[in-house]
């Protein structure tokens, strides 16, 4: 286990130095410069919110926020009002929804009058996908909602010539994913429909290469992780978004999604002997938020909570007998690397990536994530 955080040699790409550091620490390192907390991030901060506003004169609005109702993607919403910007939600509705998490965007987007525009997935086509997933048996099973999401802002910012997407993530607070733990990309989406998709895939909302050379090349659209730019703590933003807009935490970290919970909770631990409490745990002993030693006990005192009514409830949501469920567990992991991907090509064109991200094509996140 790395001397400084939680991660250990369960992630295969893991590397230590001579004080027993690893090397998603010194990426967390990285960031802390590029996104500091002093007199310098500010004006950064400054700086990116009069580019925003400057972009959106004379236009309705002048960036795109997503929204889940989850505390990150509300306390986003909350922080760009504040900053004087004018927001349009966007909501991509992959049949999931918690109660609690619907309720959270209306309590969001009232006050302040923000439109919202909501993306529903077709639930047949998705559900199919999701299944194609589990089948796959890699440790990726969510990603067909989180390459929708960025999808769906990606096409509402370019239908409404919007040039700026808020997103809610912060590494302080998140982590560093490993690749191996979750990767995605819009090849990797097509190949696992293709082997094991049983429908005919007409809506989903995808993102390619040719697509991400349009939004980010020929819209010029860019993705800020406004949350970086501030001393982020979810505790905090939480106990401040129930004052300000009545809103209510659910229980979990990115369980605003009940599928999210099953994922979390049940599939990731039991098959892959996966706890991502780790990375947030991580992220908050690298920030300073908690020390090692809190971090490794609430990791042995409190297992990550189950509830087999959320199992039972997912598996019969998609239609599967507990028989299909069972293989489904007892197929052996297999890698994204098992599928066509972008990776070869990512591998490849190294240096013409850096080279965008120095200039500011790449965004950062996805710079450090699957190029470095």
């Amino acid at each position: 286990m790395c001397a400084r955080c939680l991660y250990d040699t369960s992630i295969p790409e893991i590397q230590f130095d001579v004080q027993g550091v690893c090397n998603f620490c010194k990426i967390h390192d990285e960031m802390e410069k590029m996104y500091p907390l002093d007199e310098e991030g500010r004006k950064q901060l400054e700086r990116i919110v009069e580019k925003i506003k400057r972009a959106g004169r004379g236009k309705e609005y002048d960036c795109v926020v997503g929204v889940s109702g989850g505390r990150d993607s509300t306390y986003t919403m909350y922080k760009a009002v504040k900053l004087g910007l004018r927001p349009l939600a966007v909501h991509f509705d992959n049949g999931w929804n918690s109660e609690v998490a619907v309720s959270n965007i209306q309590k969001t987007i009232a006050p302040y009058n923000i439109d919202l525009v909501t993306v529903v997935a077709d639930w047949e086509e998705f559900k199919d996908l999701q299944i194609a997933f589990l089948k796959a048996s890699t440790s990726d099973a969510e990603i067909p909602t989180d390459v929708a999401i960025h999808a769906a802002l990606h096409d509402v910012a370019a239908k409404e010539n919007i040039k700026y997407i808020l997103i809610g993530h912060s590494f302080r607070t998140e982590g560093i994913v490993p690749r191996t733990w979750t990767y995605m990309d819009g090849r990797y989406i097509n190949a696992v429909h293709k082997r094991f998709g049983l429908l005919k895939r007409t809506s989903f909302p995808n993102i390619t290469i040719s697509s991400l050379f349009y939004y980010h090349i020929l819209k010029r659209i860019r993705v800020i992780p406004i949350l970086n730019y501030f001393s982020y703590d979810k505790k905090k933003a939480g106990k401040e978004l129930e004052a300000a807009l009545g809103w209510v935490d659910y229980g979990g970290h990115h369980h605003e999604s009940i599928y999210t919970v099953f994922f979390q909770s049940y599939l990731l631990p039991r098959k892959f002997r996966i706890d991502k409490r780790r990375l947030a745990l991580s992220a908050r002993v690298r920030s300073g938020q908690m020390t090692r030693d809190e971090a490794l006990k609430e990791i042995a005192d409190k297992p990550y909570p189950l509830d087999m009514d959320v199992v039972d409830y997912t598996i019969k949501k998609l239609g599967l007998s507990r028989e299909e469920f069972e293989e489904i567990m007892q197929t052996p992991v297999k890698s994204f690397q098992d599928h066509p991907t972008y990776y070869p090509l990512i591998k490849m064109f190294r240096s013409p990536l850096h080279i965008g991200f120095k200039l500011g094509l790449v965004p950062k996140i996805l710079y450090y994530k699957y190029v470095v």
